[in-house]
């Protein structure tokens, strides 16, 4: 860990960590104690060889005298057995322990997130140093975090990495995996699990425990504030309370040690009483994840328990590069699939899906007889998570027609407001009968009205290039008026677009959660949306008459070619707009 303490200065620099210094230590103790043990036995061992009378292996002579009584002995074993391993077996701890060496994850893995990179290392050092810490410093150890974010974020793998880099114990369960059928057992189960952390920590100078949505278990309690309310969970969460605390508690050993010496004391005169033994504090971090942190009782989150709280984001463009540089560095791709391109398609994206994109591009590749994935195999990976595969249809003529001039009015549109068109097609994709996949030439995080009603245009385009063409829409515009509803809805309802700044998205209503209903339902704040969508229905049709010849060239390569990539459809409609 000396790079990282180089990296940080958060610990004295050049010193061997508090964790391996005690791990050390244990070792050593573990070897006096297993030699103590074993010469007395094997000193017995040989006084019996030498002196003529050997230790001889086997049942006692009583039982090879009566077998009946061995069989009875076994069986009734058996049956106790089968009795009582159900209940006992129900309240251990479910946790599965993974040592540094069954993982491969390091921090130099964690790529991106260099900030929550950053904050996660903190934690470790101080950890490792944790008795540096208190002892120089005088700081308290920390003893639980949160890691909260949206699934996959990288919550489980950055735990995985910290605990392989510091060389302990990584006890892992799912919340979910301590509810039991058994009355109270669900409390001894996570007893058991703090159980096993302190054991292992008192053993190998250190454990880190990592609960995977722990929203499961400390849920708020019923009037404590927070969300959820759920009663079933109040007997859980007191138990997280107590455990928490539970750290700088002695263990079963050392409380024998201390009754013991206090026994011993009763009887020595005051001036000869013995020393109590001091009480060994384990060193134990508790990592718990959540992508719904709101709904935790907010007793788990004060100072002492799980005080410190690590957000995980989704990566903005500068952390996708590094991402997909990653692996990418692992994968068979050609030269112009670059860390760049797969960041501008992936705004969005967590790096699980990253990765999981670049995994289905290879299946693309390998279902076309390449050995490496290109671009249009990264794109067609991506319509098909995000959409579904493609598939022919079978169009009546006329049909396949009509679909053609509606998405060749998405794609055109898109082209004109500046949007950067990855893929028109008329294939099949799910529940939709063609797409135009398009997004903004450059990540963006904010909108302003008037891209907003750029959206609301390139939606009601399709429906535009119909009535243009064929005097009246189909119902395939369904979903594009749904659409161009929603951001009509918020522009007016919530972002103050209309004729008023007050917000609907702030009133405590019965249909709260749904803009789109609480603008419908008022008056004033629908006759705004309706403008807004008939203003961009008329923008439209002016677009869609002023550049009919780009329509038609792309309906044409449509019918023809049934896909075209985005490059082919800004070259249509600006070779069209050349005549």
């Amino acid at each position: 860990m000396q790079l990282t303490d180089l990296e940080h200065g958060l610990v004295m620099r050049g010193t061997t960590s508090d964790t391996s210094a005690t791990r050390e230590r244990l070792r050593r103790r573990r070897l006096w104690k297993l030699l103590a043990f074993l010469v007395l036995p094997f000193a017995w061992f040989w006084v019996r060889q030498l002196s003529g009378n050997p230790i001889e292996i086997g049942l006692p002579q009583y039982f090879q005298d009566n077998p009946e009584i061995l069989l009875l002995v076994v069986l009734v074993s058996l049956m106790a057995g089968l009795m009582l391993v159900p209940y006992v077996g129900a309240g251990r701890s479910p946790h599965t322990v993974l040592r540094p060496e069954d993982t491969k994850v390091r921090l130099d893995d964690v790529v991106g997130a260099s900030q929550t990179r950053r904050e996660a290392i903190d934690t470790l050092n101080l950890f490792l140093h944790h008795q540096a810490f208190a002892d120089q410093l005088g700081g308290a150890p920390r003893r639980g975090v949160l890691f909260e974010g949206a699934p996959g974020t990288g919550k489980t793998y950055l735990a995985k990495a910290l605990a392989a880099e510091a060389g302990v114990p990584f006890l892992f369960v799912s919340a979910s995996e301590f509810q039991s059928m058994f009355y109270g057992q669900s409390n001894r189960k996570v007893r058991s699990f703090f159980k096993a952390l302190r054991t292992h920590a008192h053993e190998e100078g250190g454990a880190i425990g990592f609960i995977e949505e722990f929203d499961a278990i400390g849920g708020a309690r019923t009037g404590m504030g927070g969300g959820g309310g759920r009663d079933t969970n109040v007997g859980m969460v007191n138990e997280l309370l107590v455990q928490m605390q539970s750290f700088d508690l002695p263990t079963g050993v050392q409380r024998f040690h201390s009754w013991f010496v206090d026994k011993l004391n009763r009887l020595l005169p005051e001036g000869r009483a013995l020393t109590r033994p001091t009480i060994l504090t384990p060193n134990v971090l508790v990592i718990a994840a959540t992508n719904r942190a709101d709904d935790l009782d907010q007793a788990l989150l004060r100072p002492g328990r799980f005080d410190r709280r690590i957000h995980f984001d989704l990566p903005p463009r500068v952390d996708r590069v590094e991402i997909a540089a990653y692996y990418l560095h692992k994968k068979a791709h050609e030269d112009r699939v670059t860390a760049d391109v797969i960041a501008d398609l992936t705004p969005g994206y967590t790096p699980v899906r990253i990765e999981r994109l670049l995994d289905e591009a290879l299946i693309v590749a390998l279902r076309n007889g390449r050995r490496a994935m290109t671009i249009h195999d990264v794109i067609e990976a991506q319509l098909t998570n995000d959409v579904g595969i493609a598939h022919e249809v079978g169009y009546h003529p006329d049909e396949r027609r009509r679909v053609a001039i509606h998405e060749a009015g998405h794609a055109l549109a898109a082209v004109l407001t500046g949007r950067d068109v990855k893929l028109a097609s008329i294939l099949r994709r799910s529940s939709a009968l063609g797409l135009v996949a398009h997004g903004d030439a450059e990540e963006r995080f904010l909108r302003t009205p008037a891209e907003i009603s750029e959206l609301i245009v390139v939606a009601l385009a399709g429906r535009g290039a119909e009535i243009q063409e064929f005097g009246e829409a189909s119902s395939g515009i369904a979903s594009d008026l749904a659409f161009a509803t929603k951001l009509a809805a918020q522009q007016v309802g919530m972002l103050g677009g209309g004729h008023t700044l007050l917000s609907l998205e702030a009133a405590d209503m019965p249909l709260t959660g749904n803009l789109v209903a609480k603008v419908l339902a008022d008056p004033g704040y629908r006759a705004q949306a309706d403008a807004l969508m008939n203003a961009a229905a008329d923008r439209v049709a002016c677009m869609m008459l002023e550049h009919r010849g780009a329509l038609v060239a792309i309906a044409d390569e449509l019918c023809e070619q049934d896909e075209l990539s985005g490059d082919m459809v800004t070259r249509i409609v600006a070779s069209a707009m050349r005549v």
